[in-house]
Order: structure tokens, then C-alpha cells, then sequence
């Protein structure tokens, strides 16, 4: 099995430095990239904020969270962050191009035995892996928002994945304290599959005035027994995300994916969520 000692990971918005963040606090050595200096500094202050409160809770030690400090870096490029790493992460925007985009350069710049993983929550890793010259060491590790708290960890396997490569992931991905499951490459994979039609039938029913956003995530909450309702959590995903997993699953799966066109119009309107401020929800003058 290849030794996994230094991990890049390619972009530092919420799941890259969340991603960063857990794989120095695994003992990797880390390397954050962004080609954004204020993305950098934000990810670095945030990952030492939940450093700190993890240590305030009780739930890591103030030498471990001293320890993963000291492992992380940051990089202004792609270069600078992979040329060493064994692993490289790629955690941009869910757009295909912009994924065979940065496979097609890891490609050129990492050494032949580095492992190219991506973060989509439901691209095909087969096609993303093509671009490249070593499909049997690309696959899909697909972290869950906010990734420091969130313990699942799904794996894809593609068509060409080997599984010396697997097995490498499964072993990063339990040193940064997650259950993993390995699935084999299928559009949405488990859980972008189902969580897309709940969240895409709760925009249809929020669409048709049936109940209002609060009162259909509370009833799911509290009847189905969901940690968060479907409109909190697009809105910490981004209905953007949202928006760009259901157009994936609409070509590739059917109409029964089809995405709300109330969710299209909110996405048109720049209600992306928290990370504009408003989405189902107001941010900027209390819940809407």
C-alpha cells in the first residue's frame, strides 16, 4: 500500500480548509492552496478557531491542535502545493471543466505514485480520471460539510481505481477519524443521490406553498429524526452546489431529478446561502 505522508489539497473554501484542517490534525503533513491570498488567510484563521474550540470542548488535546498547526502550510499555486505530496486533494466548485482542468495539471506536476482524489459529491471520477495518465491512482474522496464534525467519508472506486489506491484512502481517511464507506462510481454516489430529491422535494413543496421553509425542516427534524432540516442544509451547502448536482443527476438518471424551478430562481436571484449572506433564509436580518 502506498505511504500517504504529505497531503495537498486544492482549494480553501469551506471544504478545502475543512479537509486540510482534519488531515493535519491526522498527522499528515498539509499544504492549503488557493490562488486567493485572502481565501488563505480566512481558511488559516478559521482552522486555528476550530482548533481552539475543539480544545475548549474537551474533544482534542492543546498539544494536538498545536501539533496540527505546526503541519499545515500554504500555497499561492497548484505547483507549489503538489510537486511533494503523495496525496493531492482537489476540493474546487462542482463544474466538471474546472475539475479536468486542475487533473489535467496535477497530472504534468505530481511525481507518477501521487494519488489524485477528488471531492465532488457526484461527478464522475471516470471521466475526470481520463484526462490524466494514471487512472488507476484517481478516485472520489467525498467529505461532508462542516467536514471537522461531520464523520462520514465515502470513497469511489472508478472504472480503472486499483486497489492499492483504496486501500491508501481508506487508510487517510480513518487516521482523520471518519467512518469510510467504498461504493463503486455511480452519478450522486449514496448520499448526494437521496439528500438531492429530498432537498429538491422540499423546494417543490416550499414552491406550492404547502408549508413554510421553518415548519418543513422542523418536520424533519423532529418526525424523521434529521440532525438538519432540507433548506438549513442547502443553505450551508450552497444552493448553487445544489442546483449544479441536480442538473448532473437530471442528465444522467431522469426526470424524476429535474431541479424546482423555485431552487433555479433563488440561484439567479444570488441567494446561494450562507455564503451569500441569504438563500432560503435571511443571514443578514434574522431568519426570513
Amino acid at each position: 500500500m502506498a505511504e500517504i505522508k504529505t497531503i495537498a489539497v486544492i482549494g480553501a473554501g469551506i471544504m478545502g480548509r475543512g479537509i486540510a484542517h482534519v488531515a493535519a490534525l491526522g498527522g499528515y503533513r498539509t499544504v492549503l492552496e488557493d490562488l486567493i491570498p485572502g481565501a488563505l488567510r480566512k481558511a488559516e484563521s478559521e482552522i486555528r478557531a476550530n482548533l481552539d474550540k475543539a480544545v475548549e470542548l474537551k474533544k482534542i488535546s492543546s498539544e494536538n491542535a498545536s501539533g496540527a498547526l505546526s503541519r499545515l502550510e500554504y500555497a499561492g499555486s497548484v505547483e507549489e502545493a503538489s510537486r511533494e505530496a503523495d496525496l493531492v486533494i482537489e476540493a474546487v466548485p462542482e463544474e466538471m471543466e474546472s475539475k479536468i482542468e486542475i487533473f489535467t495539471l496535477l497530472d504534468k506536476i505530481c511525481r507518477p505514485s501521487t494519488i489524485l482524489a477528488s471531492n465532488t459529491s457526484s461527478l464522475s471520477i471516470t471521466e475526470i480520471a481520463s484526462v490524466t495518465y494514471r487512472a488507476k491512482k484517481c478516485l472520489g474522496m467525498h467529505f461532508f460539510n462542516p467536514v471537522h464534525k461531520m464523520k462520514l467519508l465515502e470513497i469511489v472506486r472508478a472504472l480503472e481505481t486499483d486497489d492499492e489506491t483504496i486501500a491508501a484512502a481508506v487508510n487517510v481517511g480513518r487516521r482523520m477519524s471518519k467512518d469510510v464507506v467504498v461504493i463503486k462510481e455511480s452519478p450522486g454516489f449514496i448520499t448526494s443521490r437521496i439528500n438531492a430529491m429530498i432537498g429538491n422535494e422540499a423546494f417543490y413543496m416550499l414552491q406550492e406553498g404547502i408549508a413554510s421553509a421553518s415548519d418543513i425542516d422542523k418536520a424533519l427534524k423532529l418526525g424523521l429524526n434529521h440532525p438538519m432540516g432540507p433548506f438549513e442544509l442547502v443553505d450551508l451547502v450552497g444552493l448553487d452546489t445544489r442546483l449544479h448536482i441536480l442538473e448532473y443527476l437530471h442528465k444522467t438518471l431522469g426526470e424524476k431529478y429535474r431541479p424546482a424551478p423555485l431552487l433555479v430562481q433563488y440561484v439567479k436571484a444570488g441567494r446561494l446561502g450562507k455564503k451569500s449572506g441569504r438563500g432560503v433564509y435571511d443571514y443578514t436580518a434574522g431568519i426570513a
